[in-house]
């Protein structure tokens, strides 16, 4: 009996700034693999990196942004890619940057906006997608996160 290979070699990150009182979410228009579509960060784990190291490394190359706060996400994407015929698992990681902070795109990317966690829910094309800004709404900004979940704090 064949199996399918479950596959964790990337990583996703959620960018969050405070607005208000509110959340506001970064977005980012593709340029490369799903041209056109509006996403989170998202990137490989190079070798030697641990998955939330990666996170920041994304994070800086794709925005030129550093993070006040990293947290795990609590939750992962998965989604199965027919090209590869696997299962890919995707750890999510939360980012809080300062309001006033410069986005600075790579060529990755054609433009961003920052919209509310609701707004970003019509943007994304896939319903995994849907599903983790829900959690991140509901375990990161209709409440405090977890303590246990913080990764790094960068001043």
């Amino acid at each position: 009996m064949k199996q399918i290979p479950i596959k964790s070699f990337s990583i996703s990150v959620i960018i969050l700034r405070e607005i208000a009182g509110d959340a506001e979410i970064l977005l980012l228009r593709r340029n490369h693999t799903l041209v056109g579509e509006w996403c989170q960060i998202s990137g490989a784990i190079e070798d030697g990196e641990t998955a939330w190291q990666a996170a920041l490394r994304e994070m800086q190359e794709e925005t030129g942004l550093t993070p006040l706060r990293l947290y795990s996400g609590d939750i992962c994407e998965e989604f199965y890619e027919a090209d590869r015929d696997a299962i890919t698992v995707v750890p999510v990681f939360v980012a809080y940057v300062d309001f006033a902070a410069e986005v600075t795109l790579n060529p990755e990317h054609s433009e961003y906006k920052w919209v509310s966690l609701d707004w970003a829910q019509d943007m994304v094309p896939f319903g995994g997608q849907r599903r983790v800004l829900r959690h991140i709404k509901q375990e990161f900004v209709m409440r405090d996160p977890n303590k246990h979940l913080l990764i790094a704090e960068v001043r």
